[in-house]
């Protein structure tokens, strides 16, 4: 089965303030019918790239069997991640860039990884706030979580 996941991460006061993500996730059935699923969550405190990084974890995590997957972010940090060979760097590396300072998130990133396992996913970058129809989707859920109410802890924060 083949499945588009479109994600968004927000941070208000980044870094630090309060955050959310939004995630779409699409499939054509073999009738030609498309199915949606809507994601988000919103934190008290955390960063941008951490909310990026959770949306890409919570679509591939709410699939139940194995897919091809193309993720679409505006996101540099996670597209750029697997699309410029970092992530393979800094595993290589035992989890440091390559100035050698350790990496950040690296909680989410093992998450992601792990979420990636039984799929075959590929990653896209798409240009923020440029009226892509998804991303901006995205972008309202990330937004609307992180100013809403109910907001989680995000427990781990470096």
């Amino acid at each position: 089965m083949k499945v588009t996941i479109y994600s968004d991460g927000s941070a208000r006061g980044n870094p630090e303030g309060p955050g959310g993500y939004g995630t779409v996730l699409q499939y054509i059935d073999s009738k030609g019918t498309l199915h949606e699923r809507e994601f988000s969550g919103g934190y008290v405190k955390t960063t941008n790239n951490r909310m990026e990084l959770r949306g890409v974890i919570v679509g591939l995590e709410a699939l139940t069997k194995a897919c091809e997957v193309t993720v679409i972010s505006d996101s540099k940090y996670v597209t750029d991640a697997f699309n410029q060979n970092w992530i393979e760097n800094w595993i290589k590396n035992g989890w440091r860039t390559a100035g050698k300072s350790p990496v950040k998130n690296i909680d989410l990133w093992k998450r992601l990884l792990k979420a990636m396992e039984p799929h075959t996913v590929t990653f896209q970058w798409v240009k923020g706030h440029a009226g892509h129809p998804e991303n901006e989707r995205c972008d309202k859920l990330a937004t609307t979580a992180a100013d809403g109410e109910g907001l989680l802890d995000d427990t781990i924060m470096e």
